[in-house]
């Protein structure tokens, strides 16, 4: 019987809470050294927001713990032998920030509200715990005339990781790695945002909810131009 367990539901919550303190600090650090000499804006913040994130390269949003069940059977000389493997690991739920780019953060000036079009989540490779596996096998002559052991260990533990790829993929799994990534994305930028003393909505989405956004996306400007905006407007300046 495959089970899902959480038996470390404190990593999460640890990883992204180091983050976001990490992240608040280099943002504070920042705002501190320009604001003698220049007012800060929405735009401006999230870029320098953005850029901190995109160092940090892969963020663990959320981790779950499985145990896959499989069995193999093996027919050699007329004999069989057939071999059990319960695998126990843990697979983590990332989002890559160094695919988050300028073109994916858009600003809505009229309604005050940052959009972030995060990337997808990504499954990683599961985690085995090679010290809880448990075997149970049949075909004992097989066994020990030929290699068939070997072969079986082999087959069950390349089955037992994609066995434990597949529970991952589970919608509700997914769905709660997604909202976990929401919620940190939209932190990252807001906490910068309201430090700085402004009223903004950050509101980040996924690439398969884009067309409930599509209005206000496409009425949004990406950050990245209104930076370059801003540097053309300077420069101009006498």
């Amino acid at each position: 019987m495959n089970q899902i367990s959480y038996r470390r539901p404190w990593l999460p919550v640890a990883i992204i809470s180091g983050f976001l303190i990490l992240l608040g600090t280099l943002a504070w650090l920042l705002f501190a050294r320009v604001e003698s000499s220049i007012s800060p804006d929405p735009v401006s913040i999230a870029s320098a927001s953005l850029t901190n994130m995109q160092e940090q390269n892969r963020l663990t949003v959320f981790s779950a713990s499985y145990n896959a069940t499989v069995t193999t059977t093996l027919t050699r000389l007329g004999l069989s032998a057939r071999k059990t493997l319960i695998l126990p690991g843990s697979v983590r739920y990332e989002l890559d920030l160094a695919k988050l780019g300028a073109e994916d953060v858009r600003w809505d000036v009229d309604n005050a509200t940052l959009y972030v079009e995060m990337p997808a989540i990504e499954i990683a490779r599961p985690e085995v715990y090679i010290d809880q596996m448990q075997a149970y096998d049949g075909g004992g002559l097989l066994m020990a005339l030929t290699d068939a052991e070997k072969v079986l260990d082999q087959a069950n533990r390349k089955k037992g990781v994609e066995e434990l790829t597949r529970q991952a993929q589970n919608p509700l799994q997914v769905r709660l790695a997604r909202e976990a990534a929401r919620r940190a994305v939209q932190h990252n930028f807001a906490v910068p945002l309201q430090a700085a003393g402004m009223d903004v909505t950050v509101d980040a989405f996924f690439p398969y909810e884009r067309s409930r956004y599509k209005e206000r996306w496409d009425y949004s400007r990406p950050i990245r131009d209104i930076l370059a905006e801003q540097q053309q407007k300077r420069e101009a300046a006498p």
